[in-house]
């Protein structure tokens, strides 16, 4: 007998939302196998990923989007950019890989500003990031719903946290911290010179 599983976990598999997978299924585009006594919605995973491409515009553009905060991870810019390019390849897409050099803090990146662009002109059909983090450590679940609205299919190659998120946390912590440093040394406060520091000594101890 087969294991299905929960809408929870569909959504988790195919890196998008359960509200997007109800939407699919009055779209229906991915219809759950079986409903429980209780209403509970129940996917075959075995079925998931071949109804949700056949709903997918083949002439639309696959977009892998890879960042690294600092010019030290460039190295791993290069793993993310590879893993990137063999994931699409094996599943026949055609892709484009764009790639970002800076804080997941910064909206104004490049890469990112290209990527809005092609969301927003419709140019493309699904979005594939090595994790979820990579587009931006706060507000990627506004993107995530600009490409819901868009019906662009978003698939995570990793669902799990990246071993580098404490100290990439802590870039983002000390930038946010950089960024107010002017208004608050510009009031001429010793306390708040004082209370920068403190802050700065902080975020270096947990990188």
């Amino acid at each position: 007998m087969n294991k299905f599983c929960s809408i929870q976990e569909a959504a988790a598999v195919l890196g998008v939302s359960s509200q997007t997978l109800r939407r699919w299924e009055r779209e229906g585009k991915i219809l759950p196998v079986e409903r429980t006594q209780g209403g509970q919605r129940r996917y075959d995973l075995m079925k998931l990923r071949p109804s949700l491409n056949s709903g997918t515009n083949k002439s639309l553009l696959t977009i892998g989007y890879a960042r690294v905060s600092s010019h030290d991870q460039k190295p791993d810019l290069e793993r993310q950019k590879q893993m990137l390019e063999m994931f699409c390849s094996t599943k026949g897409w055609n892709f484009e890989i764009i790639s970002d050099l800076g804080s997941g803090m910064n909206y104004r990146k490049k890469g990112l500003k290209k990527l809005l662009g092609l969301i927003i002109e419709g140019k493309i059909g699904r979005l594939v990031l090595t994790h979820r983090d990579r587009l931006l450590r706060f507000g990627a679940e506004l993107i995530f719903s600009l490409c819901e609205a868009k019906t662009i299919e978003i698939v995570l190659v990793n669902q799990g946290d990246e071993s580098s998120f404490e100290e990439e946390l802590a870039a983002d912590v000390l930038e946010i911290i950089t960024v107010f440093s002017a208004r608050l040394y510009g009031s001429r406060s010793h306390k708040n010179r004082q209370l920068i520091k403190d802050l700065e000594a902080v975020v270096e101890k947990a990188k």
